[in-house]
């Protein structure tokens, strides 16, 4: 966590005080002298989020930062990551294909289909109120069925329309 430190040429008392609050943070102190190695790998991912805590990032870019982890380790690691966003109370983007991941743990989601921004809300506002079918059959799993239609008078008519 202090290889970015070291480089500034940052003193190593303020190395020491920022990897030590990093690590209590992050339930890492009592691996702070083992290698990359020896970690676990939701280790590994708290050590690289220690790294841009140490150095006092304004903003975490995350980008499928639990990809690589299995199902039990990625429901710890997202609960650990919540967590940090609010102790920290800086700003989270969080880059995933999981919507799961994404409906659980943003304050905002940004629902977008072929580099094409779709969406922009709140994970309830984008499951309650889609703003096109996209979004609708996105969203949800099962995936949304669509049934095409008329309304006529108070009746809703399917078929060829």
């Amino acid at each position: 966590m202090a290889f970015g430190l070291k480089i500034q040429k940052i003193a190593k008392e303020m190395i020491d005080e920022r990897v030590n609050w990093a690590a209590q943070i992050l339930g890492l102190r009592e691996y702070l002298k083992r290698k990359p190695g020896a970690l676990s790998g939701g280790q590994r991912q708290r050590v690289a989020l220690g790294r841009a805590i140490v150095r006092e990032a304004g903003v975490f870019l995350m980008d499928e930062p639990l990809s690589n982890l299995d199902a039990k380790l990625r429901v710890q690691m997202r609960a650990e990551i919540s967590k940090l966003h609010q102790k920290l109370n800086t700003t989270m983007i969080y880059v995933t294909h999981d919507q799961t991941e994404a409906m659980t743990m943003a304050t905002r989601i940004v629902i977008m289909k072929d580099g094409i921004v779709q969406q922009v809300g709140a994970p309830k506002t984008v499951y309650n109120q889609p703003a096109n079918m996209f979004v609708a059959g996105f969203i949800g799993s099962p995936a949304m069925n669509f049934i095409r239609g008329t309304i006529d008078g108070d009746k809703f008519v399917t078929g060829n329309t």
